[in-house]
């Protein structure tokens, strides 16, 4: 007997930056909603697509040190301690590990976002997005340095030798850096910003509930915003 072959469904782009501290709470939100909304539907297919948003688009290629990034941005560390005070609460809340000590560069992000698009043709987009949310707030990895990010690909079953001749050949740069610009131009100012069906958005690390709700309608095959 043939076994029907599945349509694509819902569609879900997440505009993201594997340095900001929200879009790493919002993927840990939306996760355990998914893991809830999708245990008893088998059969209901979701096509996520992790987007390129760089929260300093104008970063140097080699980053900076992490003390003249907070002073430039911040004023300084003091002047940072308020507001990291209050996103290392809430990833504290969100239940996810974080040690901002280990953070001593802030790195460009373009080449962790090319990665990111090189890793949905071998299926480890997820895996990928998760190991350089882990390996940047967890563990301090510059994940700016092509090294540490080649080293995330293979750890996810990507082949080393393509993503060095990838990066060597700077493809797909400039691509990416075409659709950051997009994304501003269209009036993203902020991630994580979550489009369903490229017609409904969610911004901003939704909660639990939120997504429940949003994965239970798609679930259900109800149109959103409708």
């Amino acid at each position: 007997m043939e076994t029907a072959e599945k349509t694509p469904g819902t569609t879900l782009d997440i505009l993201s930056d594997p340095i900001c501290p929200w879009c790493y709470i919002g993927k840990a939100k939306f996760d355990a909603a998914m893991r809830e909304a999708f245990r008893d539907s088998p059969d209901v297919l979701l096509d996520i697509h992790w987007r390129v948003f760089q929260l300093n688009p104008d970063m140097p290629e080699g980053g900076m040190g992490r003390a003249e990034y907070l002073n430039r941005k911040f004023g300084g560390p003091e002047g940072a301690k308020g507001v990291y005070g209050r996103i290392e609460q809430a990833v504290r809340d969100a239940g996810l590990p974080l040690d901002f000590s280990k953070i001593t560069r802030t790195p460009n992000t373009l080449d962790a976002h090319r990665l990111i698009r090189w890793a949905r043709t071998t299926g480890a987009q997820e895996a990928v997005v998760d190991a350089l949310f882990a390996g940047y707030f967890v563990n301090g990895v510059d994940i700016g340095d092509r090294d540490a990010l080649i080293e995330i690909g293979v750890a996810q079953g990507m082949d080393e030798d393509l993503l060095r001749r990838l990066y060597a050949e700077d493809a797909d740069r400039a691509l990416l850096e075409n659709e950051d610009a997009l994304a501003r131009e269209m009036g993203v100012t902020g991630v994580p910003c979550f489009v369903i069906d490229e017609t409904y958005a969610l911004v901003g690390a939704q909660e639990t509930e939120t997504w429940r709700d949003v994965l239970g309608r798609i679930a259900k095959g109800e149109v959103l915003g409708a």
